[in-house]
């Protein structure tokens, strides 16, 4: 298990140039491209990565990756060649979350340095030339294929050149619009919540087992069933109450009650190394009195009725009742995270809207039913079935974006296909006799 975890964690870090733990670091030469050396170390990193992913990794493999190393060696050349900048704040933002993150994995940053074999400055060093030469690589090729621009006519063109059944089929898709609800906690319900806490941390501070009452008592399924462990997080990856409390405590402390958008919190420090920690957490949602929930419903229902009846639109009853901060500014709209877009997918939908969907009509109007918001928190709500579009083949009429994104990729892999072939004529390339029986799929490489 020791030996999979350095394997997983060196194949995300698929841009270090080196073969962690290794006392035999491979530094052979196998090509050179205009400047910019390709290294037998670069390779291994690389199929590394995919003998963690469970890849078979053959001799075709290996010559594939070369060949891909290569069009990256090209672009990085002529990015030099064109005096591209990378972004250094950027650059250094990035090496240095890896480096938090690689450090957590290990156990800090000195086991990095032995796992590296090399002091922490050299691996920051080594990150940063390489997060250097992503960065270049990354702008050259968008500038490549930036030319690739689309109007309408071109994808409708590109649409018609090619038969119906080539485009991929569509689910059902669910547009909605909704007004949410949360049912009032009321001061009663959030002092039952916190003398339930305050009861916990009591029985932690006399010498019963967090973890044990995690298990029995957090809201949190996903850590509950860890002991309520939450595994090392870097401090931005918490929200700022928990975070602020959290970190202010030193390992085996336990923090006062802290109130978040999730509900309300103890907190066990484990470890902490830096600006990152390890902790443990009982989360509780105020429970709602039926009377509560029928309250809500009550005002939804009423609202409803209102809509129904013509009396007020269904965005007015959005800006005038809605508690959703996501779609209450947006006259209801739900947006699909996933997508970022309208349209919903079946499997995309909270569960609890689905199944009030399925026997809707468009335009019709749900009655008040309970479900959950974005941080899982209880909601009441009325959705309208703003749009259902059946399953279908991708149509120019229908699903524009769809065709619009398939042209848009073809159009920027034939102009990058086209610069990839001028260039490889225009550019010295050398490749070791080792590696020129590779078949590769493109002319050229091998002078």
């Amino acid at each position: 298990m020791k030996k999979l975890k350095k394997i997983i964690l060196l194949a995300l870090c698929f841009t270090f140039n080196v073969v962690a733990g290794q006392q035999n670091v491979l530094d052979k030469v196998l090509a050179v491209v205009g400047n910019e050396a390709l290294l037998e170390s670069d390779i291994e990193v690389e199929l590394m990565q995919l003998r963690a992913q469970g890849e078979l990794v053959d001799s075709e493999m290996r010559c594939s990756v070369f060949e891909q190393l290569l069009l990256q060696k090209l672009l990085l050349a002529q990015a030099k060649l064109d005096s591209l900048k990378e972004n250094e704040m950027a650059v250094s933002q990035e090496v240095e979350q890896r480096i938090r993150y690689f450090s957590a994995q290990l156990g800090g940053t000195q086991e990095l340095e032995k796992y590296f074999g090399k002091p922490l400055f050299r691996i920051r060093e080594e990150l940063t030339e390489q997060t250097r030469e992503r960065s270049l690589t990354q702008q050259m090729q968008m500038n490549i294929v930036s030319a690739a621009q689309l109007t309408p006519r071109d994808v409708e063109i590109y649409y018609k050149s090619l038969p119906p059944d080539s485009f991929p089929m569509i689910p059902d898709q669910y547009v909605i619009q909704q007004i949410a609800k949360y049912p009032p906690s009321g001061n009663e319900v959030r002092f039952q919540v916190r003398e339930k806490l305050l009861e916990l941390r009591e029985r932690v501070m006399n010498g019963e087992k967090f973890q044990a009452l995690a298990v029995m008592y957090s809201e949190d399924p996903n850590s509950a069933r860890r002991g309520g462990e939450l595994g090392m997080r870097l401090r931005e990856e918490l929200t700022k109450p928990f975070a602020d409390a959290a970190f202010a405590l030193k390992p085996g402390q336990v923090s006062q009650i802290v109130e978040t958008e999730f509900g309300f919190h103890i907190i066990q420090m484990i470890e902490k190394k830096d600006e990152m920690a390890n902790l443990r957490h009982i989360l509780i949602r105020p429970k709602f009195s039926s009377e509560t929930q029928q309250e809500a419903g009550r005002l939804l229902d009423s609202v409803a009725a209102l809509i129904r009846a013509d009396s007020i639109s269904f965005e007015y009853g959005v800006v005038r009742y809605s508690e959703d901060k996501n779609t209450r500014m947006s006259g209801g709209y739900v947006v699909n995270p996933q997508t970022m877009a309208t349209r919903f997918e079946k499997d995309q939908l909270i569960p609890n809207d689905y199944y009030v969907l399925r026997d809707m009509k468009k335009g019709e109007i749900s009655a008040p039913f309970e479900s959950k918001d974005n941080t899982g928190s209880d909601i009441f709500k009325i959705i309208k079935l703003k749009e259902f579009i059946p399953s279908h083949r991708a149509s120019f009429e229908q699903d524009y974006m769809v065709i619009h994104d398939i042209a848009k990729s073809k159009k920027q892999q034939a102009t990058l296909d086209t610069w990839v072939t001028k260039r490889i004529q225009s550019t010295y390339i050398f490749i070791e006799p080792d590696m020129r029986s590779c078949r590769f799929s493109r002319e050229g490489w091998v002078k």
